[in-house]
């Protein structure tokens, strides 16, 4: 959707598409197409003599202005809006069964927020939850039911952040932690599937369903030995097929339970299924595999390849894209292109080298140069010191990505970080 603005309502967030209009004559050429980060970027506009331009809102990061909406009939969950045509079973199956349920009432759009604007709140919040699905997780350990209370509000918690600012949360993901794997993945799961099914314009009641399905898909662990688990080398073939038992035991702990759905049992059954048929349990494959399995065997798998486990170091998200990519017999292609759109080359959190010998903490993808996201740099790899932060936007800069890194190669604590360069 684009709407021609006056400059003094132009806003940080918004995608400006061209200069509609300028008080000279020959008009003006503005370098390019992009996104309004600040307000200083509104002020050259003015200085130079912009008076209006032209904003594509479907590639804002904030929403059409009240005053410019157009009257229309009352709905209750926002439209789809895919950016290509579905993938194989599309968005059918357990997620068409939960679109066509009543709704009671309208659910509340969350206003959109900067990264900085939500971050405090979302690593507050990120860190509280962790905390409790730790104490669940031994719960459950010990043989106590599942708390559907605590995963529902922890599940709201990660979609109403996402709906704010898609960021914010999926930095937090990049914070590993080996010995805390078991109760993070699952809150990382619910964190970038909300993320993603936000990308893909999916209604907010099936992201909260999708988010609360992650959030249990591998709640089974908790049943099994945990010395099996946390295991520091690979499995046995015996024990691999007693680690395979935790989808019983996660289905057995949902199943039934006060706010359980379809979509929800769907992803816990079927998380590691495969397009060919080569996953578990029941080894279905192709058409029997719903959106929403496809979806959660993606995230699952990025996660798990992206952290740090007992038996595993993190490997980059990168090497994590190109593993899924790769594996086009396994996992949904369409949705895996749709899944690294939505993450960008270099993903949110990531630390990037860069051509000027400096370290870049990524801020923000960009849609139409993936490889030229926002950046913060904040340290010189030259001399081995931090350097005053400043934010550089690839896309409009000569310095270029040459790959990303980890933290521990330049001693840094990206927790450390992240609080450092992002709470205001």
């Amino acid at each position: 959707m684009q709407i021609v603005l006056p400059i003094e309502d132009l806003r940080p967030g918004m995608f400006v598409d061209n200069v509609h209009k300028h008080k000279s004559d020959a008009g003006i050429k503005i370098k390019s197409r992009g996104m309004v980060r600040d307000e200083a970027i509104i002020q050259k506009l003015i200085d130079k003599g912009v008076l209006e331009l032209t904003i594509d809102f479907t590639q804002s990061d904030i929403p059409v202005p009240q005053k410019y909406q157009q009257p229309a009939e009352p709905v209750t969950d926002a439209p789809q809006a895919p950016e290509e045509p579905a993938a194989k079973n599309g968005m059918d199956g357990s997620l068409s069964t939960a679109r066509s349920k009543p709704k009671s009432k309208a659910k509340t759009v969350s206003k959109e927020q900067t990264l900085q604007q939500e971050f405090a709140v979302a690593m507050q919040k990120f860190e509280k939850n962790n905390r409790q699905i730790q104490s669940l997780y031994g719960d459950v350990t010990s043989g106590l039911k599942v708390d559907m209370s605590l995963i529902n509000e922890v599940s709201k918690d990660i979609v109403d952040s996402v709906l704010r600012n898609s960021n914010a949360m999926a930095i937090l993901t990049r914070i590993k932690d080996k010995d805390a794997y078991n109760w993070r993945h699952m809150t990382n799961c619910a964190i970038l599937i909300t993320v993603f099914a936000k990308h893909l314009g999916l209604q907010h009641h099936i992201i909260e369903q999708l988010a609360m399905g992650a959030m249990l898909h591998d709640i089974g662990h908790a049943k099994l030995p945990q010395g099996l688990i946390n295991k520091p080398g690979n499995f046995t073939d015996l024990e691999y097929r007693a680690v395979k038992k935790h989808v019983a035991q996660s289905l057995g702990l949902s199943k039934g339970e006060s706010g359980i759905t379809p979509i929800m049992l769907d992803m816990i059954i079927n998380h590691h299924e495969r397009l060919d048929g080569t996953g578990y349990p029941r080894g279905i494959k192709d058409d029997a595999l719903s959106t929403a399995a496809r979806m959660m065997a993606i995230v699952d798998v990025y996660d798990a390849i992206t952290s740090d486990q007992h038996h595993k170091e993190a490997d980059e998200p990168i090497n994590a894209l190109r593993f899924l990519l790769s594996s086009k017999k396994q996992f949904d292609p369409i949705l895996v292109q749709r899944f690294i759109k939505c993450m960008g080359v270099h993903p949110v959190g990531t630390i990037v080298k860069l051509t000027n010998e400096r370290l870049g903490l990524v801020l923000e993808g960009n849609k139409h140069a993936p490889t030229a996201p926002l950046v913060r740099v904040f340290y010189n790899t030259k001399h081995l010191h931090h350097v005053t932060a400043k934010d550089l936007d690839l896309s409009e800069s000569d310095i270029k990505v040459i790959a990303s890194v980890r933290p521990l190669d330049y001693q840094i604590n990206l927790s450390r970080l992240l609080r450092d360069q992002l709470l205001i």
